[in-house]
């Protein structure tokens, strides 16, 4: 990919920035020139990625809880002051708890809204007036392919990542004609942390080794793999990229083919 600093003068919000996916996102757009915000629950690992961003732009760290609407009120309030207007929002904090549907309870049921659904909407909340003001805008929703399929005990979260979608398609509608677009873009099984923790609780619960546990995730994938996060970081990219205006509204798989 090119160093053109095509982001240059555009201020990027990555929530759950500090590892995984986020962290992939939030280096490709400060590679493109973007001054970025990394926001997670945990202020020293984002400042460990910042380090290693700073490099390329301006990185600044906010510690959130993306399920709360003071927390995150305080936390874009302060991006902005540092940084200035969002341009630039990836919805990205998320967390996926598994639980055959019987054993569901209303509290897992509300973690699971709370934090994919809830806090996709009150980030976008926060960054939406600026952005119509200014007449340029990118929201991007990190789904999964969970928003677009149904998968075995993961109900919870199955419902809150097709909320995402839906959230995503009509708030496209509403921002269509003010170069605003909003998208989704839905990863299939990644190669990141909550996919390993994802292996061991397959091997805690089944007996199974390690190899028979990750086969039984990328069985789901056509190429037989888990995707990496530097492949959904280079979707993101594209959408926050000149070219791409057209496309706002869309659930875009990076699956290997899962979802056609």
């Amino acid at each position: 990919m090119t160093h053109s600093r095509a982001l240059s003068g555009k201020h990027a919000v990555i929530t759950g920035g500090g590892r995984g996916i986020g962290a992939a996102i939030a280096h490709s757009l400060a590679e493109q020139g973007a001054a970025v915000t990394l926001m997670g629950r945990t202020l020293p690992r984002l400042e460990q990625q910042a380090e290693e961003l700073r490099a390329f732009s301006q990185v600044h760290c906010e510690a959130v809880d993306v399920a709360q609407a003071d927390s995150v009120a305080a936390a874009f309030a302060a991006a902005q002051a540092r940084l200035g207007p969002v341009d630039i929002l990836v919805n990205n904090a998320g967390q996926a708890l598994s639980a055959p549907f019987v054993k569901t309870d209303p509290a897992l049921w509300q973690q699971m809204l709370d934090v994919n659904l809830t806090g996709v909407f009150l980030g976008t909340r926060a960054v939406l007036p600026g952005m119509l003001a200014a007449g340029w805008g990118r929201v991007i929703n990190i789904t999964s392919t969970a928003g677009q399929k149904g998968y075995p005990y993961v109900s919870a979260y199955c419902a809150a990542k097709h909320g995402v979608i839906g959230l995503t398609r009509a708030l496209a509608l509403e921002t269509a004609r003010k170069n605003v677009t909003v998208n989704a873009v839905c990863p299939g099984y990644t190669d990141t942390d909550i996919v390993r923790d994802s292996v061991s609780n397959i091997q805690t619960k089944t007996g199974r080794s390690e190899a028979e546990a990750l086969a039984e995730l990328t069985r789901f994938n056509p190429q037989g793999r888990l995707v990496r996060p530097q492949e959904v970081a280079n979707a993101v990219l594209w959408l926050c990229l000149p070219g791409s205006e057209a496309i706002t509204g869309q659930s875009i798989s990076v699956a290997g083919g899962e979802m056609m």
